[in-house]
């Protein structure tokens, strides 16, 4: 099997074409200074030295027989003001043009794009983990629906880390084309990809059965369902990743894997994330059904199940970029479509998608009450300890003061009556003295 692109051919032709004509040239070269029009490279054709007022036909070149089978010649003129235009164009002559300028803007945009979604996948990752520390290390957040909302968080993560990873491997140089001979890294880098995408939509798809479970059974071993959450969410994602490189070994062993060239391998990732997304669509309506029927059964006026149900509507209207619910818009959207409608979809499900992690970890986590007011009190907690500290320690240097003080004091009065004994001795001795006189 070919392990090489139709694309990667096209531009190896392309680039080998460039080569011999570059050599050509110079091998030919015009060193008579006579009048003509010097041999260039267009992106497409090789045109000679010509004398001024002669005119070239060249026919149209192999590589574009890659995508267009079409027979045509392209004619240019040699005159006082350098080489005219192509008569006919090359889109017309050829069906193909590669001399406009409409690769570079698309390259521009790319960048721009990814500039975009890197930082939007990088801050999301920071976020993310604050918010799976937080929730790890409070005792009184240790419950099943944070847990989820960590195994959540820990997707999210992947999906970043594996996206920046697979920039770093296929793209490290912006001037790539990424039609070298593949390496495992950077099939390995695919395979990672793959997973940790289907990962995420998994765990969106987990957190949608959770709070429909909540809302629909009364009382149910969360334990237990948390034990098959794991599994469903890690390991159902594991078996699709494996069944992709199976279809990919024997179907399209082609590059890198980063292309899709053949129908299965591509069905066999986005078909389990279209499902989970029809499925997290269906439970976010049952959701707000089952909610709003609550909110209006009479029993269930009172304040206290009032405000409970409201919370949980509150967190359903929040479930909707968690959900993934607009991701729907471009769920069946053609891959070949035209250049707006690609540019768009390529726009909110990258650069505005790798934010998505950022809101989640927001919304679930800094912004939640529960959070907030664990946070509150242990800092409480923590400032108190502190002035408690900077108190004792204030207590233990008065104490040291007034001690040292204390032995000061007797220490000058005890030479105060040394020195008065002294005194009374040396007058005493004066007076036996005197008296022996």
């Amino acid at each position: 099997m070919d392990v090489m692109h139709r694309e990667c051919r096209f531009m190896l032709a392309l680039r080998h074409a460039e080569e011999r004509c570059t050599e050509g040239l110079l091998a030919t070269r015009n060193d008579s200074h006579e009048p003509g029009c010097e041999g260039m490279w267009d992106r497409v054709s090789c045109w000679p030295h010509t004398a001024l007022g002669q005119n070239v036909t060249l026919s149209c070149p192999d590589f574009i027989f890659f995508f267009i089978n079409k027979q045509g010649a392209v004619t240019q003129s040699c005159t006082a003001q350098g080489w005219t235009e192509p008569e006919p164009p090359y889109g017309v002559a050829c069906g193909y043009d590669n001399s406009s300028l409409t690769d570079v803007d698309k390259r521009l945009y790319y960048l721009a794009v990814k500039e975009v979604y890197t930082v939007g996948y990088s801050l999301s990752f920071a976020l993310l983990s604050a918010a799976m520390l937080v929730l790890c290390l409070f005792r009184k957040l240790r419950c099943t629906r944070n847990y989820i909302h960590v195994q959540l968080f820990a997707s999210y993560m992947l999906r970043a880390s594996s996206v920046l990873v697979k920039d770093v491997v296929l793209f490290s140089n912006e001037d790539t084309d990424n039609c070298g001979s593949p390496t495992p890294w950077c099939k390995l880098a695919m395979v990672f990809f793959q997973y940790c995408i289907v990962v995420n939509f998994s765990w969106l798809l987990v957190e949608g059965l959770y709070l429909h479970t909540l809302l629909l059974v009364a009382f149910f071993p969360e334990r237990t369902y948390f034990y098959c959450y794991i599994a469903f969410g890690w390991g159902a994602p594991a078996l699709c990743a494996l069944a992709w490189v199976a279809s990919r070994l024997l179907l399209e062993d082609t590059g890198c894997w980063d292309t899709n060239g053949s129908t299965l391998p591509w069905w066999i990732i986005k078909g389990p994330i279209l499902l989970s997304i029809l499925v997290n669509f269906s439970l976010f309506v049952s959701i707000i059904h089952m909610l709003l029927k609550k909110l209006r059964s009479p029993l269930v006026r009172g304040a206290r199940s009032n405000h409970h149900y409201k919370r949980l509507a509150k967190s359903t209207l929040l479930l909707i970029p968690l959900f993934g619910v607009h991701y729907a818009v471009f769920a069946f959207f053609p891959d070949e479509a035209g250049e707006l409608a690609t540019r768009t979809r390529l726009y909110l499900e990258l650069a505005l998608g790798s934010f998505q992690g950022f809101v989640v970890a927001l919304l679930y986590c800094f912004l939640n009450g529960e959070v907030q007011l664990e946070l509150r009190r242990k800092w409480r907690g923590w400032r108190s300890e502190r002035l408690l500290v900077q108190s004792s320690k204030q207590r233990q240097q008065q104490q040291q003061q007034h001690a040292a003080a204390s032995g000061g004091g007797s220490t000058r009065v005890s030479l105060l009556l040394r020195g008065s004994a002294a005194g009374t001795q040396l007058t005493c001795s004066q007076q036996e003295q005197t008296t022996v006189l």
